[in-house]
Formats: structure tokens, C-alpha cells, sequence
């Protein structure tokens, strides 16, 4: 089993920055895909960016250019640094990971574009 502990949520205007964390447990994080999901106010859960055990990313094309996704393996830890944040990126964000067929997430964390 794999608990994902997230941090890092909050209210920032337009424009500005913000980076989220997600801590994992367990010995065995960095040979596993990693990923960010959002879900905004009557919307489904969407992808919003992986990374896999070697460091290649993905991205949904609505922030390429402004997230980015990134890990430390030291520290069982995957990031989601946030920049040029609009309006539309207001969500709860969740971290994700599989072991198998049996999918693990975080807590959600609430970001708020919004002056």
C-alpha cells in the first residue's frame, strides 16, 4: 500500500507562482510513473502532467509552458510547480501513482486563481 500526503495548496492572484508537493511512503517510489490530476468545480478529474521512473514528462497541452512536474527520488517526493497561474487553474489537485492494476491518491490540495 501507498499513502501520498500532498502539501502546498493555497490562493494566489493571476499571474503568480505556487508549488505543490506530494510525499509518498514506502521503498520503492522512484521506480514508479508519477502523476498530477485536477478536478475543478463540476468538471471530471482530468490529467495534468506525469513523470515517469527515468524523469520523461507529459503534459495537458492547457499548461504546458507554465507546470512543471518534476521529483526527487531521495526524498519519495514529486512536485508541481505552478507559474503564469489563470483563473481556469482553480481545482482540487491530486497526486497519483500505481502499484499493478490498484491506482493511489493523494488527499487533494485546493488551488485558487483569483484576485
Amino acid at each position: 500500500q501507498v499513502q501520498l500526503v500532498e502539501s502546498g495548496g493555497g490562493l494566489v492572484q493571476p499571474g503568480g507562482s505556487l508549488r505543490l508537493s506530494c510525499a509518498a511512503s514506502g521503498s520503492t517510489f522512484s521506480r514508479y510513473l508519477m502523476g498530477w490530476y485536477r478536478q475543478a468545480p463540476g468538471k471530471q478529474r482530468a490529467l495534468v502532467a506525469t513523470i515517469s521512473s527515468g524523469g520523461t514528462t507529459n503534459y495537458a497541452a492547457s499548461v504546458k509552458g507554465r507546470l512543471t512536474i518534476s521529483r526527487d527520488n531521495a526524498k519519495n517526493t514529486v512536485y508541481l510547480q505552478m507559474n503564469s497561474l489563470k483563473a481556469e487553474d482553480t481545482a482540487f489537485y491530486y497526486c497519483n501513482t500505481h502499484r499493478g492494476n490498484i491506482g493511489y491518491w493523494g488527499q487533494g490540495n485546493q488551488v485558487t486563481g483569483s484576485s
